[in-house]
């Protein structure tokens, strides 16, 4: 490829920034016009929340972010906090537009967004306790074994893991040792490692959701296990809606989005995993009053 062509390619990914810039100081100034959101899908990483996500914006009372080129969330109570709450509102329709939804299809219009890293994030619950504290949280929870597979396959193939999946639990320790720390003492500070690595910690449900069931009331969490929006996603996605208090809406199609079967997991590894998470998800059924397949 010539520099020429080099330019001629560069060009609209310029352009294509420089849109998006203005369009979100475009959001700020006029972040007093535009609501909070009313629910938030939290988790689990690599349980779902793509697919849910883009069946929750086939519904016609749920618009999507601003510019609608930011995908499924903010990142703003993990990543982007110190970026202030106008910032955050700039992603969300404004009153005027939500109002000209509502009387199209004669209903309400609910606004949010799904961040997996919230969940797991340890000032997140906080963060949206103290802005959003009438705000709806979804939660799927995938079998921990499946999910911690799934996750590293994720990153493998994204590039960003170059140990095979044994090898990778076992220096997770290593890898990831005071993060969560100093996330706590540094709300500034963004950890990698605490995303990318965290493949057997993130399993540790009940650990994570005990700071989201400290502050919000069991009515604003709903608890759904992956396998079963995976077998069953239409029951699951009616639910969804009547929790985050949309009307129902049948779609066409529920594929899968973002897929990445754990087929191939070594047995000893597996049969590790499974020991080790079974008194954690015996506590998490028993915090939640769930039964869940793989507890």
């Amino acid at each position: 490829m010539t520099v020429k062509d080099r330019i001629k390619r560069a060009a609209p990914r310029q352009a294509r920034e420089q849109l998006r810039e203005l369009l979100v100081k475009y959001g700020e100034r006029t972040a007093d016009q535009r609501p909070l959101p009313d629910f938030l899908v939290i988790g689990t990483k690599r349980g779902g929340t793509t697919s849910l996500w883009r069946y929750l914006l086939q519904h016609p009372l749920v618009p999507p972010l601003f510019p609608a080129w930011n995908t499924k969330t903010s990142h703003y109570f993990e990543e982007n906090f110190g970026r202030g709450e106008a910032w955050y509102r700039s992603h969300f329709p404004t009153r005027r537009q939500r109002a000209a939804l509502e009387r199209r299809h004669g209903g309400p219009s609910k606004v949010g967004e799904a961040a997996p890293l919230y969940m797991f994030h340890p000032l997140a619950a906080a963060r949206v306790a103290a802005l959003m504290p009438q705000a709806r949280m979804v939660v799927l929870l995938r079998d921990p074994v499946e999910r911690a597979y799934s996750h590293w396959k994720e990153r493998r193939t994204e590039g960003k893991e170059p140990l095979d999946f044994a090898a990778a639990l076992a220096a997770e320790p290593d890898r990831t040792a005071g993060e969560r720390e100093r996330l706590l003492a540094d709300p500034t500070y963004v950890s990698e490692a605490y995303d990318w690595y965290t493949y057997r910690e993130r399993g540790r449900y009940l650990d994570h959701l005990e700071p989201w069931l400290d502050r919000f009331d069991r009515s604003q969490l709903l608890f759904l296990a992956s396998e079963t929006f995976y077998r069953d996603p239409a029951a699951s996605y009616a639910k969804i809606l009547d929790f985050i208090g949309l009307p129902p809406y049948q779609l066409p199609a529920y594929d899968v989005f973002n897929d990445r079967p754990s087929r191939g997991m070594d047995d000893a590894v597996r049969a590790e995993l499974r020991s080790y998470y079974r008194p954690h998800n015996e506590a998490l059924a028993d915090r939640l009053g769930m039964t869940f397949a793989w507890s």
